[in-house]
């Protein structure tokens, strides 16, 4: 089989088991993994070599993108607390000890066995997404697993590139040393450029597939232009995604919001295919090239890193909420997770595609990379289908299922739109009459001829819809209400919004 033959293959599977993963508890990740092992273990599938700056670019800059412009500031300034924790703490911690199994166990340099542990770190919440919103978990459970997502990615990435520098350099020098301090400043200095510069040329390009096109595009360049500037490429993307979302000067209409979601779902979820099927290649290449006896101490080392970062997330975990509740002034205002909440946050520690990108990247010269390798593809199919199998009866056991507080705020969110709707139109409708009086004519039978120029309803609707979003990003911006309700209540708009004449929404916003 040819690569397009076996992404072909790997595509149809995955549309199939998408559609599996809607009706159950597992994770689609988690199927993806599986069929990537299975179909890259089909007699004659091709060796794919990948460049590992190509699979960064390729596999993580759109991920981050995607996920940083979802994701409200609010939300992170009210529970920073806990995403320190687990962004940072926890994947510094689990850094360190798969460091120590790398260095104590298979003989690795201390800069690659750092290299390995930040590659290992960070889970994916997006392997986790489907189990916890069908098991309606607390927002705040559900808030801080998507921000840590984001943020932990940057952690494990600064240090990845940290560990390559010093391992490629042969040690800490000036020049090292330098490039490290500049390069968090310096991306997140790029990354508002980008944005600035993206907001800028938006409205030239919307309303068409190249509008889309750019998109993807201006992601690449950032995170290309960071790299070959030795900035921090993660800190870069995630700023100009968050400088494009948060931006008052930046507009998007709902045609193009529904648009662009859409592409860029169906393109992260292809993303994550390929990464899937090229890292069970990559995978069956070393396994094949592996004498037995090393192919065993891989395998049992492989064992040792994927205990190591199981036991460190859980247990970090847990001694955070024993540490808030011992010291009240750590958490803040927050109130303190309870024991079943600790013990899910600690069990969602699903790898997935940074993962693998990230080991993609090493290079070919790297010290023992096909070990370094083979443990990274281990840990994300052992969580995937470790934890991932096992999260929603978890959360049933500990009785955490239906505690949800989704219904009740999504009812709250509705009553405060329908509300804001009925006071803008009270003041519209007042407008709206006077110009209706002078636009209508009425012939001597009592008939009405409209004039086509101008539609009294639609600009009530859209005074309305416009009401209405305005409270929304209100309710969003003070987090009364979580990202996924507010994207669920705006796509709601959006399709109100493109149900209006576009003639109409036309000549009423010229005026």
């Amino acid at each position: 089989m040819t690569f397009f033959e076996s992404l072909v293959a790997l595509l149809a599977l995955a549309v199939l088991l998408l559609q599996v993963s809607r009706r159950t508890p597992i994770p689609y990740p988690t199927m993806l993994a599986a069929a990537g092992v299975i179909v890259a273990t089909i007699p004659g599938s091709p060796n794919i070599a990948l460049d590992g700056h190509t699979a960064m670019a390729l596999f993580i800059a759109p991920v981050l993108l995607d996920a940083a412009f979802d994701f409200p500031l609010a939300a992170i300034r009210r529970l920073w607390r806990p995403l320190v924790s687990l962004a940072v703490v926890a994947v510094l911690l689990s850094t360190a000890v798969v460091a120590w199994i790398g260095w104590a166990f298979a003989g690795l340099p201390i800069a690659a066995a750092i290299a390995l542990g930040a590659i290992v770190a960070p889970p994916d919440a997006a392997a986790a997404t489907t189990v916890l919103q069908s098991a309606a978990l607390p927002r705040r459970t559900v808030q801080v697993l998507t921000g840590e997502s984001l943020l932990n990615d940057a952690t494990a990435l600064l240090l990845f590139g940290a560990a390559l520098a010093v391992q490629s350099h042969g040690g800490i020098d000036a020049m090292v040393a330098t490039r490290l301090s500049l390069a968090v400043p310096g991306g997140i200095a790029l990354g508002l450029f980008c944005g600035w510069a993206m907001g800028r040329l938006m409205p030239f390009v919307r309303g068409s597939f190249g509008g889309n096109l750019f998109e993807f595009v201006n992601t690449w360049i950032a995170w290309i232009l960071a790299e070959r500037l030795g900035l921090s490429a993660v800190l870069c993307v995630v700023t100009c995604a968050m400088y494009v979302a948060n931006s008052p000067n930046v507009t998007i209409s709902a045609r193009n919001r529904v648009q662009s979601f859409a592409v860029w779902g169906v393109g992260v979820f292809v993303l994550n295919v390929v990464a899937f099927l090229l890292m069970g290649m990559q995978a069956r290449q070393i396994v094949a090239e592996m004498e037995p006896d090393r192919l065993r101490e891989a395998a049992i080392f492989a064992g040792l890193v994927v205990l190591g970062v199981i036991v460190t997330r859980m247990a970090w975990s847990l001694a955070y909420n024993g540490i808030v509740r011992a010291f009240p002034m750590i958490r803040g205002n927050l109130p303190p997770p309870s024991f079943a909440q600790s013990v899910v946050v600690g069990w969602c520690g699903m790898r997935g595609l940074v993962t693998l990108a990230t080991a993609f990247a090493l290079p070919h010269d790297f010290p023992q990379r096909d070990l370094i390798v083979l443990s990274a593809f281990a840990v994300v199919l052992a969580t995937l289908v470790l934890q991932g199998l096992t999260l929603a009866p978890l959360i049933k056991l500990l009785g955490l299922a239906g505690k949800g507080d989704g219904e009740e705020l999504l009812n709250k969110a509705r009553r405060k739109l329908a509300e804001a709707a009925i006071a803008a139109l009270e003041v519209e409708q007042g407008k709206v009459a006077d110009e209706t009086r002078r636009q209508f004519e009425i012939d001597r039978n009592g008939a009405d001829n409209v004039c086509p120029e101008f539609d009294a309803r639609q600009r009530l609707q859209l005074c309305a819809v416009a009401a209405q979003r305005d409270t929304l990003d209100e309710l969003r911006d003070t987090d009364v209400i979580g990202q996924d309700l507010y994207e669920q209540l705006q796509e709601e708009l959006d399709w109100r919004d493109l149900a209006i004449s576009p003639e109409g929404r036309h000549l009423i916003e010229q005026g």
